[in-house]
C-alpha cells in the first residue's frame, strides 16, 4: 500500500473524486475538463474552516432569543445537550471522510453504504439546508448593520453582503479559502476577546465597577417560565426552544465533508481537523454562551430580535451595559465579517450539495459543469438566485425573518446529522464484514459506534420536541409550525418518492464499495512538505505558531504546509 507519495504526483490527481465512482463502472471513463473540481483548499484552510468557518450570527446575534427564552442556565444547558450532538456527528463523518473525501460528502457516501433513495433525500435535505442558512445570514446582517444606521431600507445591507459572499464564491475555492481563512480568523480573536471581556465585565472591570457575579442567576433566576407557563412544563419549552437555536448555531459543522473533495493531502490534513473540532464545542459555543447568561439578564428586551429595537447581540448589550463607550461599535464590525463569512460558507456548501447531487444523478447534469480552475459556477450561481429570499426583510422586521429561517435550517440540519449516523452504521457494517479492521482508518473514535447511536436518537428527540409549545391550548402558530416541521415531514417524503422513483433495494454490506477512488487518494497521500529555504521556514513557524496560540493554546509543530 502506498501511502506516502510526494506532492508533484498529487498534481495528478486533482480532479473530482467523484469522477473516479462514475469511472468505477467503466475501465476507459476518462472525466471531462469541464466537470473536475480541483483540490486547493490547503490544511490551513481546512484547519480554520473547521473551527471557525461556520460560527456566525447563531452564536453572536441568536443566543439572545435563546437566552430570553430559557435563561442562563437553560441556554448552557440546552448548548452542552446540542454540543453532545455536533461532537458525536463530526467523530462519525470523520471516520467516513478521511478514509472516502469524495466529492459531495456524506450525500455520495448515503449513495455507497445505505441506498440511492437516502442519497436523493439527504442531499436534497441538505441543499435545501443551507440555501435557506444564506437569506438567514443575510438578514441577520443587515439587524446588525440597523445598529449604526436604524434608518436605511435593509435592501441596501442585503444587497451590499450578498454581493460580498456571491463575488468570494465566484472567485473560486482558492480564494473562498483564503478569505474564509482571514474571517474565520477574525471570528476566533472576536470570541475569545470576547469572553475575555465578559469575565473582567462579570468581576467588575467595566468602567462602572459593577460586580455582576451570578446576580442574574439569582434575579429573574435561572430558567425562564415559557410564554408564562408555569412549572417543569414552562422550563422544559423554553430549553427546548434554546436546544432548536443552538441547533442552527452549531449546523454546518459536516463543512469539512463537503470541503473533503476540493482538500489537499485529505487523508492528513481532515483527521487533523475532527481533531480540533472539540476546541470550538468547549471554549467559543460552551464558554461563550455560559459568558452571556452572566452578563445580561433574560427579561432584558433588547435580546428579542423580533423587536425593532433589538441592539443586535447580547455581547453588545452587556458592553453597553457596562458603559463602554466606542467598543459597540467596533464589535458590531467584527460581528459583521461574521455574518459575511457564515454567508460565504452557507453558499459554498449549497453549492457544494447540489453538485454531489448532479454527481449522483440527481439533479441535472448541467450542474455539474465547471470553469477551467475547477470553479462549479451553474452550482453557484443556482444556489445564490435563493439567496434574494433575504429581500423578505425589507417589509418584514430583519430579526423576525432570521428567526423564521434559522428555526428551517435548525430542523434541516438536525435532518442531516441524523442521516449522518445511519450512513455511519452501514459504512461501519459493511467495513467489519468485508474483513476490514477500523484500525485501518486514517482517523477513528473510541466512542463508535455509540456516538453514531447518540447523534440519531437525540437528533430524533430534539426533531420532534422542536416547536412543541404550538401544540398547548391557544399558542397555534402557523409560521413556527411550518418553519420547524417542514424538513421533518419533507425528509420521509424525498426518501419515499425515491424509493418507488429509483426501486433500488439497499445495498448489502458485502457489495458496498470501499474501493474506487483509492488508488487516487493514496497517490495524494504525502509527508508534510518541509520548508525550502530559511525565510519559508520563518513564515509557516510564524503562522502555525499564532494558529495554535490563538486556536488550541499549545505549541505544534508548523510542519503544514501553508
Amino acid at each position: 500500500m502506498n501511502s506516502l507519495s510526494s506532492p508533484d504526483k498529487e498534481k495528478a490527481f486533482e480532479v473530482d473524486i467523484g469522477s473516479a465512482d462514475h469511472a468505477s463502472s467503466n475501465d476507459n471513463y476518462t472525466p471531462p475538463p469541464d466537470f473536475r473540481l480541483h483540490r486547493e483548499l490547503k490544511n490551513r484552510h481546512v484547519a480554520m474552516i473547521s473551527i471557525g468557518g461556520v460560527i456566525g450570527t447563531g452564536l453572536f446575534l441568536g443566543t439572545g432569543s435563546a437566552l430570553m427564552n430559557g435563561g442562563p442556565l437553560g441556554l448552557l444547558l440546552g448548548y452542552i445537550f446540542i454540543g453532545s450532538i455536533c461532537y458525536c456527528v463530526m467523530i462519525t463523518i470523520g471516520e467516513m471522510i478521511s478514509y472516502l473525501p469524495v466529492a459531495g460528502g456524506h450525500i455520495k457516501l448515503a449513495e455507497r453504504f445505505v441506498d440511492p433513495a437516502f442519497s436523493f433525500a439527504l442531499g436534497w435535505n441538505l441543499w435545501y439546508n443551507w440555501t435557506v442558512t444564506l437569506p438567514a445570514e443575510l438578514s441577520a446582517a443587515a439587524t446588525i448593520i440597523n445598529f449604526w444606521h436604524p434608518g436605511v431600507n435593509n435592501a441596501v445591507w442585503i444587497t451590499m453582503c450578498l454581493v460580498v459572499a456571491v463575488g468570494i464564491n465566484m472567485s473560486g475555492v482558492g480564494m473562498y479559502g483564503e478569505t474564509e481563512f482571514i474571517f474565520a480568523s477574525i471570528k476566533v480573536v472576536t470570541i475569545i476577546g470576547l469572553i475575555i471581556l465578559g469575565i473582567v465585565l462579570d468581576l467588575g472591570g467595566g468602567p462602572n465597577h459593577d460586580r455582576i457575579g451570578f446576580r442574574y442567576w439569582r434575579d429573574p433566576g435561572p430558567f425562564v417560565q415559557f410564554y408564562g407557563i408555569s412549572g417543569m412544563t414552562g422550563r422544559f419549552l423554553g430549553w427546548s426552544r434554546v436546544v432548536t437555536q443552538a441547533a442552527f448555531a452549531y449546523a454546518g459543522s459536516e463543512v469539512v465533508a463537503m470541503a473533503a473533495a476540493e482538500a489537499r493531502n485529505p487523508r492528513r490534513n481532515l483527521p487533523k481537523a475532527i481533531r480540533r473540532v472539540y476546541i470550538r464545542l468547549l471554549l467559543f459555543y460552551i464558554g461563550g454562551v455560559f459568558v452571556i447568561g452572566l452578563l445580561v439578564p433574560s427579561n432584558n428586551p433588547l435580546l428579542n430580535v423580533n423587536s425593532d429595537n433589538a441592539s443586535a447581540s447580547p455581547f453588545v448589550i452587556a458592553i453597553n451595559q457596562a458603559g463602554i463607550k466606542g467598543l459597540p461599535a467596533v464589535i458590531n464590525a467584527a460581528l459583521l465579517t461574521s455574518a459575511w463569512s457564515a454567508a460565504s460558507s452557507d453558499l459554498y456548501i449549497a453549492s457544494r450539495g447540489l453538485y454531489g447531487l448532479a454527481a449522483s444523478g440527481n439533479a441535472p447534469k448541467v450542474l455539474l459543469r465547471t470553469s477551467r480552475s475547477g470553479l462549479p459556477y451553474i452550482a453557484v450561481a443556482t444556489c445564490a438566485s435563493f439567496s434574494l429570499l433575504a429581500y423578505m426583510a425589507v417589509s418584514t422586521s430583519s430579526g423576525m425573518v432570521f428567526t423564521w429561517f434559522s428555526s428551517m435550517c435548525a430542523t434541516a440540519g438536525l435532518t442531516t446529522w441524523f442521516g449522518i449516523g445511519v450512513i455511519y452504521l452501514r459504512f461501519r457494517k459493511g467495513f467489519l464484514a468485508q474483513g476490514h479492521k477500523i484500525i485501518e482508518l486514517p482517523y477513528s473514535s473510541r466512542l463508535q459506534p455509540f456516538a453514531a447511536w447518540w447523534a440519531i436518537g437525540a437528533s430524533l428527540v430534539t426533531l420532534f420536541f422542536s416547536a412543541w409549545e404550538v401544540f398547548l391550548r391557544d399558542n397555534w402558530s402557523t409560521a413556527t409550525f411550518m418553519t420547524n416541521y417542514l424538513p421533518v415531514m419533507l425528509f420521509p417524503v424525498l426518501y419515499t418518492i425515491a424509493k418507488i422513483w429509483k426501486r433500488v433495494p439497499l445495498v448489502k454490506p458485502n457489495e458496498m464499495d470501499f474501493h474506487s477512488g483509492i488508488a487516487e487518494i493514496e497517490a495524494m497521500t504525502h509527508a508534510d512538505v518541509r520548508p525550502r529555504n530559511i525565510v519559508e521556514a520563518f513564515w509557516m513557524w510564524l503562522v502555525s505558531f499564532l494558529l495554535v496560540m490563538v486556536v488550541t493554546g499549545r505549541f505544534a509543530h508548523p510542519s503544514d504546509k501553508m
